[in-house]
């Protein structure tokens, strides 16, 4: 694993913005970063990343089987009681899962260590999928980089044949509505692409923002033209919608979501303590507990504070020894937290870095990675594309 300086195509702005890669630039900062790459061998990828990513999902579907049975854990979780046998009820119906991103610590040379896994909202998608593989293609063209380069990425292919998939076993049935919140470019690119890999897969499909999903006289939700809506993809956390007004009507809506309810239990923060206390000492996985366990004290070395909830890096708090403790400031936290034994992002050249490994119907098909010149990543850090040769 190598980070590797290269020269910009000069037109790079021009093609984003013509693709609607709207949000290539945050603040006047580079969020897309092409002055640089990072190298990998093809054995670092798949033994190192795609391997490892699979086993983890598999675990995680132990965890929420022991979950979805078990009052104390969904307590733990923090998920109001009135969501449990809503919970339950999609993953015995199995209700089908779309994507996720399980973020890892990996240096090139160590096991990757899974930090948190974006199982419900994950955003990158788009720059992960289309623009990176753009990037490579004329890199390549352009002499910018070797010919003959690989990536690791067929997350469209993978994401469009999860669409027909769902589309032929009547998973969606019928017109599947879309949806992220006003005035969130990244949040609505996200979805939009997603919405565009909807219809290569054959879907009729319908964008709305969640604020206005309506609510007829018998509980159904309904968009613009008051139509039903049946299948849902929302891009709109299980937490917000548990404790929101509009949650109330959910659970008796009728809506098949896409991310299904149980997802619910692998974005939470909690996963990482019940994956430890079910599978300690996987090489993948770091110790980690909830706050309130006095086995947290002993930690090592160090720890990683972090709400059950948080989006973006949001009231992390980094602990080391004999140093300020570093915390991002954010609306999270009175939910509860968990603390994890610290294991600090590779850095490469100034650049602390973190690995975003991709599924798609619970199968690893890409990657994305994430800079910044701090030890926490944020919704500011950069993207940089990635090589295989």
């Amino acid at each position: 694993m190598q980070r590797i300086s290269l020269e910009q195509r000069d037109d790079w702005k021009a093609q984003a913005e013509s693709m609607g890669f709207n949000f290539h630039t945050i603040d006047d900062a580079p969020y897309w970063d092409e002055s640089a790459c990072y190298r990998f061998s093809l054995d670092q990828i798949e033994n190192d990343i795609e391997d490892p990513s699979e086993e983890i999902e598999n675990l995680c579907f132990e965890v929420v089987q022991r979950a979805i049975n078990s009052e104390e854990i969904l307590t733990k979780l923090a998920i109001p009681e009135d969501f449990w046998d809503y919970i339950r009820a999609s993953w015995f119906n199995q209700e089908k899962n779309l994507y996720g991103r399980l973020d890892f610590s990996y240096d090139g040379q160590s096991p990757a260590k899974l930090l948190e896994y974006n199982a419900d909202t994950p955003t990158s998608l788009y720059e992960s999928s289309a623009f990176q593989w753009l990037w490579l293609e004329q890199a390549m063209e352009r002499d910018l980089i070797p010919k003959g380069c690989d990536q690791f990425n067929s997350i469209h292919e993978r994401l469009v044949e999860a669409f027909q998939n769902m589309r032929v076993n009547k998973d969606i049935d019928g017109k599947l509505h879309l949806a992220s919140c006003q005035n969130t470019p990244e949040d609505e690119g996200t979805v939009r692409y997603l919405e565009e890999c909807a219809v290569q897969a054959g879907l009729e499909t319908s964008f709305l923002y969640m604020e206005e999903i309506g609510i007829d006289e018998n509980g159904h939700f309904t968009d613009l033209d008051d139509m039903g809506i049946r299948t849902l993809f929302k891009l709109y956390p299980w937490e917000w919608i548990m404790t929101d007004e509009f949650g109330k009507s959910v659970p008796k809506s009728g809506v098949t979501f896409i991310e299904p309810a149980w997802k619910s239990i692998l974005s939470n923060k909690g996963l990482l303590p019940l994956l430890w206390e079910m599978f300690e000492g996987h090489p993948n996985l770091l110790p980690s507990f909830f706050a309130n366990d006095p086995r947290a004290a002993d930690l090592d070395g160090g720890y990683v504070k972090k709400p059950l909830f948080s989006r973006e890096g949001s009231n992390i708090e980094m602990v080391r020894e004999g140093e300020q403790p570093l915390k991002i400031d954010g609306p999270y936290g009175e939910e509860g937290h968990i603390v994890q034994a610290l294991h600090p992002l590779p850095v490469f050249e100034g650049n602390h870095t973190v690995i975003g490994s991709w599924l798609v119907a619970s199968k690893p098909c890409g990657m994305g990675i994430r800079e910044d010149n701090s030890p926490i990543t944020k919704d500011s850090s950069r993207f940089l594309p990635h090589v295989i040769y």
